[in-house]
């Protein structure tokens, strides 16, 4: 997503530790971005990565720069020339090239776009403005609602938490239009500038769809006092994570317990549920207050609600007005100064249709068989240390310790690619509309998803592309997914990156990462057949909670920018898990032949190198901007601070490089995190 200062991407294997110097001309991966103006006794991540940061501009078409961009554009580039080569020939209807050719020869018709105007949009504008009672308001939504529209309702299919094996109905909170509840409330210049810029949003969409200028923005006013209070009855970003508090299961017919505003029955029945005799809902009141603004705002307001939302999720397929309205809205987050060019917003929204189809070109590419058993490999050798730590742990009963070693082994690994890839067979792509395309895969989405229910759980699905430079831990499969994309350093061959490298870059920010998701404050409550079940004893959960409070508070005394902090309850997850990771890729590292022999590389010690590896996973210069709306909407720490967070109750940090008292990186050791 950035101008690319690594030309090479290639993918890295697992290797006996190397001498670079010897076998390599390039400047040390490691070496080349070190800052040695900072103290890594005081800010390990400038000192690792600060002579990169201050010599890479962030471009002015993305919110930040570093690996989390450079790979991505990266795949995006290599998916453009899929995409390019596809095209240049015809081939059989229904095919995988089919549907990726047409697709891109549809969205790439700027012409055709510009000419058709909002015509494609006429259908579906004419049904929102025949909305003449409550019902009929209802009704329209759940129509909306099948073709990929959301709104105030938000129906989906998934794993029931508690009995994993089924796939249920279930409701969640939805319905607003920025990013998070507490943009609604806060009432700092950067959140008012926010909401206003909103209004204006909504104004402009709402001008461009014909409206009287003066009429939309009294229109958008009222959007965003109807957002509000459906904010009001939302729940916190922290407060999502806790899965029990999270989890209410109703009989269909005690529904109207929730809302008796909502005719439950008919809008499951215009989304396509055929039958069901319950519904998990993560809150209630939510829903309640739903039922209560249904009725309690005027239709024009809602009409125009459904109007924004419409229009907001076909806006790729519109003139270049609209895209341009919203982007002037959405750089308050990002900080973007410049749009992306047409062809990456083409195959970013191309692999949000069909990810999984590029991906089987993608893999045949640019990730073999071999590097996936490598991986696997490594996978296992992670999988040792944390066994290794669970049976060590001196503040964990025998008892737990034995529930949590069988869940450990029961973990499922993914890597690299699916073995069993969807079946696309049902989407209609042509070469005609971008519009109409985009309709198709959300029909299509929509009714993959509606069909899961009442049926086995499909063990082998992924929820990412082999070509997302991500991963995941799913705690309902208790599995860890490792897309081949996440195994990526950039400009570097395999007989170039030693094994410490290898261990804090991928073993540690990665592999280590995800396992201890597992055992979380979150994960750890699910059983290893992926239920919600508590299995820990009540002493071992209560040291466990204090253990993990200790790292919470923590992360909240850290400022990410201005007067905003790090939520040490939203991000302790993901914290847990970071500090995991680098525990688990040290103890694996340990037994490697490199940290052995104890032999320096590039002027640093296998243990230095290895904790100069984690860093550069987390290699990234972001905006403030982007900073302020990841603090409030995202569950992740900034970068910085997941590797300055964890790294401070690491031991064998402070060791390798020098941390003392009067050191900023300095906790005392009874002040240090200790959870596995």
């Amino acid at each position: 997503m950035r101008n690319l200062n690594f030309i090479l991407f290639i993918t890295v294997i697992i290797a006996a530790s190397c001498n670079q110097d010897k076998k390599s001309a390039k400047p040390d991966v490691l070496a080349k971005n070190i800052d040695s103006t900072v103290n890594p006794a005081d800010d390990f991540f400038d000192y690792a990565n600060g002579y990169w940061i201050k010599n890479n501009p962030i471009p002015a078409d993305e919110s930040a720069w570093g690996l989390f961009q450079i790979i991505p554009n990266e795949t995006l580039q290599r998916l453009r020339s899929i995409n390019e080569e596809v095209a240049k020939s015809s081939h059989s209807d229904g095919s995988s090239e089919q549907k990726i050719g047409d697709f891109w020869k549809a969205a790439s018709d700027s012409t055709g776009i510009e000419k058709a105007g909002i015509e494609p949009l006429q259908p579906y504008l004419a049904k929102i403005t025949a909305i003449n009672d409550v019902a009929s308001l209802q009704n329209t939504m759940a129509q909306l609602d099948a073709m990929g529209v959301g709104s105030a309702i938000g129906f989906f299919v998934a794993q029931d938490a508690k009995n994993s094996a089924l796939e249920t109905l279930q409701l969640w909170q939805t319905g607003l239009g920025l990013p998070e509840r507490e943009f609604y409330f806060k009432m700092d210049s950067t959140s008012v500038a926010i909401r206003n810029a909103y209004v204006k949003n909504i104004t402009q969409i709402l001008t461009l769809l014909g409206a009287d200028a003066s009429k939309s923005r009294a229109s958008a006013v009222n959007i965003l006092a109807l957002e509000t209070d459906l904010a009001k009855a939302s729940r916190k970003l922290e407060d999502l994570r806790d899965p029990y508090a999270n989890y209410y299961k109703y009989a269909v017919t005690d529904l109207n317990k929730v809302s008796p505003k909502i005719n439950w029955v008919n809008y499951m029945n215009i989304i396509g549920v055929k039958s069901t005799d319950s519904v998990i809902i993560g809150q209630p009141e939510y829903y309640k207050e739903t039922g209560i603004a249904l009725n309690s705002y005027s239709l024009d307001t809602w009409k125009d609600y459904l109007r924004y939302r419409l229009t907001n999720e076909f806006v790729a397929a519109l003139p270049d007005t609209f895209g341009k309205a919203n982007f002037e809205f959405n750089k308050l987050f990002s900080g973007a100064t410049e749009r992306k060019p047409r062809w990456k917003r083409i195959i970013s929204n191309e692999q949000n249709v069909m990810g999984e189809l590029l991906g089987q070109i993608y893999v045949k590419e640019y990730f073999n068989d071999s590097a996936k058993a490598r991986y696997s490999t490594l996978v296992e050798n992670i999988r040792t240390a944390l066994k290794n730590r669970i049976q060590n742990l001196d503040w964990m009963s025998d008892s737990t310790k034995q529930k949590a070693l069988s869940k450990l082994a029961q973990v499922n690994k993914k890597v690299g690619y699916p073995d069993k890839w969807k079946d696309f067979s049902a989407l209609k792509i042509t070469g005609d509309s971008y519009f109409q395309n985009l309709v198709n895969a959300d029909i299509f989405w929509h009714n993959y998803n509606i069909n899961k229910l009442g049926k086995p759980v499909d063990k082998t699905e992924w929820g990412m592309y082999p070509q997302t430079y991500n991963a995941y831990y799913d705690p309902s499969n208790n599995e860890i997914v490792l897309p081949a994309a996440a195994f990526i350093i950039p400009g570097y061959n395999d007989n170039e990156l030693d094994d410490a490298v290898v261990y804090g870059y991928m073993a540690a920010s990665t592999i280590g990462h995800e396992l201890t998701h597992g055992f979380d404050d979150e994960g750890r409550q699910y059983d290893a057949q992926g239920n919600l079940k508590g299995w820990w004893t009540p002493e071992d959960s209560a040291k466990f909670t204090q253990r993990a409070n200790v790292l919470s508070n923590q992360f909240s005394s850290y400022v990410a920018i201005d007067t905003f902090k790090i939520n040490g309850k939203a991000t302790l997850g993901e914290n847990i898990a970071d500090l995991g990771g680098v525990l688990l890729g040290f103890d694996a590292f340990k037994q490697t032949d490199e940290y052995k022999k104890g032999e320096k590389i590039g002027g640093y010690t296998p243990t230095q190198r290895f904790f100069l590896g984690y860093a550069l996973s987390w290699l990234e210069n972001e905006r403030p901007q982007s900073l302020r709306t990841q603090v409030l909407t995202d569950v992740h720490s900034p970068e910085k601070f997941r590797v300055n967070g964890p790294l401070v109750n690491v031991d064998a940090f402070y060791e390798a490089f020098n941390v003392k008292q009067g050191n900023k990186m300095y906790l005392p050791d009874s002040a240090r995190a200790r959870i596995w």
